[in-house]
């Protein structure tokens, strides 16, 4: 009996990691359509219908390329480091709650953001490793800007884990029955959107990829697979991100379609904000985290620490 529940939910992770990997592939299409009518010009549009086949196209043509190591660069981590990237955003993915409570462990929030944590070294490491001072200064003020949010981003967190006193994922969803966070937490979610942002490297804030100064960032001496395994890896944390927005303030809904298309909307507005919003200023970056952030989600998280110490002593 243990062994075949073992095989159901191997295999159900399994189901659910190629699931997330087809689901980057088309998020990047969908991304090259969006910012191709945000630009007044049709995104890709020549292969299959639509379109629909390029982002198989654009997998073949970067496993096939050539890969180059740099000369001088610590081989190992060097070839190693997209590789562990990928492997721990696709891990960050068994923290969600299946219908049949797959991986639903207890703690699964602390899971996820000890996961997020160590996809900070993957890219340090792949910044120093290609003994590049571009690579190395895209890695720096990435590493910066990833621990500098994650501060408030789990401070954020703290708030609507104090309103439901669990640190279950799927707890959230049962909270969210009749109303959604998101009208309880409304400056929270605006706050939580804008660090997930800013933690997935994307614009505005993608100082790590900055072409214009950086020389496309951490990933410049990389080509072929290694490139594209950084590539997923981002990808597959939006959709998570994603994910994660939909079951802390849009209430979840989990074993119905109004998940996946809370997801779509949530993705959507990734892209449509890299297609509206110029880069922000280094500088201001860090103020906004540590001067504006720091203080008010602190504030909020008192506020909500005593609110729900109030309803425990009334209700309970």
């Amino acid at each position: 009996m243990l062994f075949k529940d073992l095989f159901l939910m191997f295999l159900s992770s399994l189901i659910l990691l190629v699931c997330v990997l087809v689901s980057v592939a088309f998020l990047t299409l969908l991304e090259r359509k969006v910012l191709g009518y945000i630009q007044i010009r049709k995104g890709p549009n020549k292969l299959g219908f639509m379109g629909i086949l390029q982002p198989f196209s654009d997998a073949i043509k970067l496993f096939t390329k050539e890969q180059t190591f740099p000369f001088m660069s610590n081989l190992n981590l060097y070839y190693f480091s997209p590789l562990v990237n990928l492997f721990l955003s696709l891990l960050l993915w068994l923290c969600m709650p299946f219908l049949t409570l797959n991986l639903n462990f207890n703690l699964s929030v602390l899971f996820f953001l000890s996961l997020s944590s160590l996809g900070v070294y993957c890219i340090m490491m792949a910044g120093w490793s290609s003994n590049s001072n571009y690579a190395l200064l895209g890695s720096l003020r990435s590493v910066a800007q990833t621990i500098s949010y994650e501060v408030s981003l789990v401070l954020i967190l703290l708030s609507f884990l104090f309103m439901i006193l669990s640190l279950n994922i799927i707890d959230l969803e049962i909270y969210q029955k009749y109303t959604w966070f998101m009208f309880l937490f409304f400056p929270l979610s605006i706050m939580w959107f804008v660090s997930c942002l800013a933690e997935t490297n994307r614009t505005p804030f993608d100082f790590s990829e900055g072409e214009s100064e950086l020389v496309s960032g951490f990933n410049v001496e990389y080509s072929s697979g290694g490139f594209a395994m950084i590539f997923m890896s981002e990808y597959s944390n939006i959709l998570f991100m994603s994910m994660m927005c939909s079951f802390l303030f849009l209430g979840g809904g989990l074993g119905s379609f109004e998940l996946f298309l809370k997801l779509v909307f949530l993705s959507f507005l990734w892209i449509w904000v890299r297609g509206t919003l110029p880069r922000y200023r280094y500088d201001k970056l860090m103020y906004l985290a540590w001067k504006n952030y720091l203080p008010i989600s602190l504030n909020f998280l008192f506020f909500y620490m005593s609110l729900s110490i109030l309803f425990f002593v009334i209700f309970i």
